[in-house]
This record gives C-alpha cells, sequence and structure tokens, in this order.
C-alpha cells in the first residue's frame, strides 16, 4: 500500500492547485485558496488532513520567511523620512483600535486577557494585500495610499512586542507585570546583542559567499542564516518569527538584499500558504453557521470600529475627509500577522472556542470584502463625501484650464519624466505632466512647471489633459504594470498619437508594445549602446562612423544586444529569457557533413547568428553551409531550446527532444 502521508500531501496540493487556479480567474487573493483548502480537507469537514502538531511546526516556518521579509522592507532611511505618519498615525491607529476592541471585549463579558489578545489580532491589517492593490491601481504615491503604507508598517512592527506579549499573557496573573517586564527586557538584549554582533559580521560574510559564485551556496546560506537567528531568539525564550525579522533587517543594510528575497520568495509563499492552510483546518462551518448572526456583528464592527479609528486618526493629523474615508476603507479588514496573532493565542489557549470560531469567521469576511473596498475606495468617498469629489472635479478643470495644443503628455514626473521634460522646454516644445505624488506635485508647480496631480491611467484625466490635441504621449514609470495599464488606456482613446514608454531592460519591450507603446527605450540596453559608442570613439573611430553604427543597431530593435552569452549566474536577470549558446560539434557531432538547411534550426526554436571555423567568425551563415568537423556554432533561443537542439546537434534525433527534421 502507498504511503498514506504522501496521499495526503498529493491531496493537498492538488486541491491547493485547483482552488488558487480558479481563485486566481476570479481575481481573488491566492490568500483565500489556502483558506478554503484546509476548511475543507480540516479535521472539521472532510478530515482527510489530520490536525497534526508537525503539520503546525512546519507552517510556522511560514511566519518565519514572512517576518524576514518584513524585515527586508525594514529601511531606518524610510522610518525617519516617514516618521511622523509611521509613528504618529501608525502608534495611535494600533493603540486606538486595540482599546476600542478591548472596551467591546469586556461589554461582552470577556477577560482583560482575552479583551488584549482580541484587539491586538484586529488592529491588524491585510499588508500584503492592501500594498500590492495600491501598487496595481497607481495609488501607492497618493495621499490615501502613503498614510495606509505608513500605518502597515507600523502594524508589522507592532507584531513583534505583541509575539512577545501574547505568551506572557498565558502566564500566571500575579507574575503577570514581572514576566513582562522580564520578557521586555530580555527581548531587548537579545535583540541588541544581535544587532550589535551581526551588523559588522554579516555584510562581509554574504561577500564571502557570495565569491564562490554558487547560487545553490548563496540560497543554503540564507537558509541559515535566517533559521539560525530564528533558533537563538526561540533559544532566549522569544519567538521565531522575531530572530526572522531581525535577520531580514541586518541583510537589508547589505548589497544582496534584493537578491536574498528572490531567493526566499519561493519557501516563503510556499510555508506562508501552508500556515494559512493550517488556520483553515481551524474553522469548523457547523459552529460558524450556528453562529452567523454572531460572525456578521462582529464583521460589522470590524469594519466600523476599524473605520472610525483610522478615519478619526486622519483627521487629527490634519487631512480631509475625502482622502481620510479613503484610507479607512482600504485599512478596514483584518490582516494576515491577524492570522498569526490568532494562532499563537490559540496555541496559550487564551480565546475560549465560542470566541475563536465567530472571531475566525468574522476576520476570514473582512478579508473576502477587503477586494471590493481597495478596488472601489475612491468612488466611495466621492459619493459619500461632496467636498471630495467637487476637489477632484476642480483639478480635472485645472487640467483643463491649461488649453494646450501640440503638446507632449508625460505620464510620470520622477528624475526621468522631469528629464524629458527640460530637454522638451529647451526646444521650446509644451508639455504637461501628470503625477501621483503630491509633494513632487506642489513643489514642481511652486516653481512653474506645468505638471498636475492625476491618474494616468484614467479616461477623464487623459482627455482633460488633452489627448486628443497631444503630438505624442510618454510613460515614464519604471513599474511595468502601471505602464501597462496607462497604455491600454492611451491606445483605445487615441489610437493614432504616438506612445513611448520606458522600460527597464529590453525583455519587458514585448510587453509593453503589446500594450500600445509604439516605441519602447529600454534603459539597460540604451545604456549599454551608450557605452559602446564611447569605446569605439575613444578607440578613434570616427564620429560619423559611431552615428551610422548606433543607427543600425536601433533600427534592428536593439537586436545585437537582446543575443548575449550568461555565465553562471545573472543576477536581477529572467532566467527564462533568450540568450547565445556556443555549440562546439567537435570531431564526432552528429550534424558534422549536414547543411544548415538540412537540419532547419529555426523549425526548433532556435536561431544560427554566428559560425567559427577555423579562428575565424562568420555572422548570419547562410543556409547552404555544410558544417565540418570542429566548428562552432552560435545559437540564440530560450533555455530550453538551447539545451535540447544542443543535444540535438551532438548525438542526434533519438538522443534529443524534438523529432528529426527534413534531413533526408
Amino acid at each position: 500500500m502507498p504511503d498514506s502521508s504522501l496521499l495526503i500531501v498529493v491531496v493537498l496540493l492538488a486541491t491547493t492547485v485547483v482552488l488558487v487556479g480558479l481563485l486566481k480567474w476570479l481575481r481573488l487573493p491566492a490568500i483565500f485558496a489556502y483558506l478554503l483548502t484546509g476548511v475543507l480537507l480540516g479535521p472539521h469537514a472532510l478530515a482527510v488532513v489530520p490536525d497534526l502538531e508537525r503539520t503546525r511546526q512546519l507552517a510556522e516556518f511560514g511566519v518565519v520567511f514572512l517576518m524576514f521579509s518584513i524585515g527586508l522592507e525594514f529601511s531606518p532611511a524610510q522610518f525617519i523620512t516617514m516618521r511622523r505618519l509611521v509613528f504618529g498615525m501608525g502608534s495611535l491607529q494600533v493603540l486606538a483600535s486595540l482599546a476600542a476592541f478591548l472596551g467591546m471585549a469586556a461589554v461582552l463579558g470577556l477577560g482583560w486577557r482575552s479583551g488584549v489578545v482580541v484587539g491586538g489580532i484586529l488592529a491588524m491589517s491585510s499588508t500584503a494585500m492592501v500594498a500590492r492593490v495600491l501598487a496595481e491601481k497607481m495609488e501607492s504615491a497618493s495621499r490615501h495610499g502613503r498614510i495606509a503604507i505608513s500605518i502597515l508598517l507600523f502594524q508589522d512592527l507592532a507584531v513583534v512586542p505583541l509575539l512577545v506579549l501574547i505568551p506572557a499573557l498565558a502566564g500566571d496573573r500575579a507574575a503577570l507585570p514581572a514576566a513582562l517586564a522580564f520578557a521586555g527586557v530580555k527581548a531587548a538584549v537579545v535583540l541588541l546583542i544581535l544587532l550589535v554582533l551581526g551588523r559588522p559580521v554579516i555584510r562581509p560574510w554574504f561577500q564571502l559567499v557570495a565569491q564562490r559564485k554558487s547560487s545553490e551556496l548563496f540560497t543554503l546560506n540564507v537558509l541559515f542564516v535566517t533559521l539560525g537567528l530564528a533558533w537563538i531568539t526561540e533559544a532566549a525564550g522569544l519567538s521565531l518569527a522575531l530572530g526572522a525579522f531581525v535577520a531580514g533587517m541586518l541583510i537589508a543594510e547589505t548589497a544582496y538584499r534584493y537578491q536574498v528575497e528572490a531567493d526566499i520568495a519561493a519557501f516563503r509563499d510556499i510555508l506562508l500558504g501552508l500556515f494559512f492552510i493550517t488556520i483553515g483546518m481551524l474553522v469548523d462551518l457547523r459552529l460558524i453557521l450556528a453562529d452567523l448572526a454572531w460572525i456578521l456583528a462582529l464583521l460589522a464592527a470590524i469594519l466600523i470600529i476599524k473605520g472610525a479609528v483610522v478615519w478619526g486618526s486622519c483627521r487629527l493629523f490634519g487631512f480631509e475627509q475625502g482622502v481620510a474615508l479613503r484610507t479607512a476603507l482600504v485599512l478596514a479588514q483584518a490582516g494576515e500577522f491577524g492570522f498569526v496573532l490568532l494562532s499563537l493565542a490559540n496555541q496559550f489557549h487564551l480565546l475560549p472556542a465560542p470566541v475563536l470560531q465567530p472571531l475566525l469567521g468574522a476576520m476570514l469576511m473582512s478579508l473576502m470584502l477587503a477586494p471590493i473596498l481597495l478596488e472601489h475606495n475612491g468612488w466611495i468617498a466621492r459619493q459619500l463625501v461632496g467636498s471630495y469629489r467637487r476637489s477632484r472635479e476642480r483639478a480635472l478643470r485645472e487640467i483643463r484650464g491649461i488649453q494646450l495644443k501640440e503638446h507632449v503628455i508625460l505620464c510620470g514626473y520622477g528624475r526621468v519624466g522631469q528629464s524629458i521634460g527640460r530637454v522638451l522646454e529647451e526646444e521650446g516644445i509644451p508639455y504637461l505632466a501628470l503625477d501621483l505624488d503630491p509633494a513632487r506635485v506642489r513643489q514642481a508647480q511652486s516653481a512653474g512647471e506645468s505638471i498636475f496631480f492625476g491618474d494616468a491611467s484614467r479616461r477623464d484625466v487623459l482627455l482633460a489633459s488633452g489627448l486628443a490635441d497631444a503630438r505624442a504621449l510618454v510613460v515614464t514609470f519604471g513599474d511595468v504594470t502601471i505602464s501597462r495599464r496607462v497604455l491600454a488606456v492611451a491606445a483605445e482613446l487615441q489610437p493614432q498619437l504616438p506612445i513611448l514608454a520606458r522600460a527597464h531592460d529590453d525583455s519587458q519591450i514585448a510587453i509593453l508594445e503589446a500594450a500600445g507603446a509604439d516605441e519602447v527605450v529600454p534603459e539597460v540596453t540604451e545604456g549599454a549602446l551608450m557605452l559602446a559608442s564611447q569605446t569605439l570613439l575613444q578607440l578613434g573611430f570616427p564620429m560619423s562612423q559611431v552615428l551610422r553604427r548606433v543607427r543600425r543597431f536601433r533600427q534592428e530593435r536593439y537586436h545585437v544586444f537582446r543575443a548575449s552569452f550568461w555565465g553562471g549566474s545573472e543576477p536581477g536577470e529572467d532566467r527564462d529569457s533568450p540568450r547565445l549558446l556556443s555549440v562546439a560539434l567537435g570531431d564526432t557531432g552528429w550534424a558534422i557533413g549536414k547543411t544548415l538547411a538540412e537540419l532547419d534550426l529555426p523549425a526548433l526554436g532556435v536561431q544560427v547568428t554566428a559560425l567559427r571555423r577555423r579562428g575565424i567568425r562568420g555572422r548570419d551563415p547562410a543556409n547552404s553551409m555544410r558544417l565540418r568537423a570542429g566548428d562552432v556554432l552560435v545559437i540564440f533561443g530560450d533555455p530550453k531550446s538551447l539545451q535540447a537542439v544542443e543535444q540535438f546537434l551532438l548525438e542526434g534525433p533519438d538522443a534529443g527532444a524534438f523529432a528529426t527534421p527534413n534531413n533526408d
């Protein structure tokens, strides 16, 4: 008989794959799929997956890597810049929410310990969901977006003391003050030791590992540092997640931060998914259906109390009603860290079962409502707050009042957008810039520049900017997702208008062209082109010849630069992107004696870019070229096709992944 534990894993994976695919198709977060998997397969439903202690222990590593990711995002400079919003408004929101839910728990007859736990759980909002949706809607730099991100940053930090507080609450009541004080001092000492000793060690250690140029060794080292510090904090009587947070903070100060984040993404997402599955396994549908009225009442309390606290905090800090309401709608839901704290509280038996199930059900329902509130927060605010609707209409009138014709519309006014604007100004070409950073808009407007606050992906904003009378539109955003939204709207409204877009590298050219861009300029590739031209000039080539070369390369759409050889690792590059590969036929290669036409390599997904014979290299060899022993073929294609064609050329069709082409 097959191993039953393996069968459980197979059923778990199959259910998760189906549900994640379905919910992605419905444009709902994957977290719902994990929770639903736990509900369906858990001990209170089909009972396919038993509620095993080792399963919960493995799931805890999802929280470890989530806290590690939060630590990677911790930037002291960022906190200094946003300190008023992060520490002022963030602390006010967390403490006020905790106090409000503590009062509600007291009214319902719960003990103060359970009330504190419930308050801490419900004070959290969903960092992952809010940050992603705000970025997709281009609202991260808006006022309500900046406030929401600031509050979320403080919530993420507030999890750390709550992870210390909850185990302390489970101790003896008389010894609780001393236990809390001891836990606080112990946490401070451990953190201080780790930060003081770890900071001078972590950078040279990672540099030493990176010099080995082994991606496997680098990933193993990341796991070693993360889990090692997590073990140290757990051994000190603190939590695993606290040590992982410290590890993330230490690595964030090195040059390997983004590589580390990419390496642990798979571990984090899979284990975090397992964590949410274990949360779903706590759900007892019978109890939730029996207490549905209480759950709906608690859901309403969560949305109203959190919304009121966030709204009041914004008003207290001087923001107008529309911005305050939008921020409240964005942060009204429960969050993933709330589930982390809920799991910890359940582990220490701080929440009775009659409280646990309604609380869990209400949190899940709030997450189900979150995408709706996030997507339509602006529309709701405009319907409920007349002054906010009028201010938006006034902003559109300001844009319409410019009355520009034959102008250029700049979507995004960061460093790239400002540089383009200065060039246009020097040439006497009028332009109008749109940006969602209020501070940038205010400063640039005060300097007399033609910039307005507006979402360039909105039809009304683009039309108000004189899209019908514009000469061109330039999208300067660094985020390809945002650029695609703007391009799609602009191309639909004005298909004949020349549209240019900025890309990071040539891998994004096809994506942006498909979205509607007529011309895409990849920064990395263009930088390489300029560096090559300067190299030719320094070597003594005449300027006219260099300009002809540059012009030819651009006319060929950077074909020469797109085709490049890869080394053992290419940090920051897409591992599946096309590249060059040299295939030495040697004396026994199967393709020796055959012509390129007979081999028909383009039909196998690759192109022959060069042939090297007796030390002489020729580009774009003719199809009639017959291969000889010792030849080296240079082929271009995606990694899988390159590997298969290399095997085909050396060993023949029987050993390759393709059928034999027409070579009879």
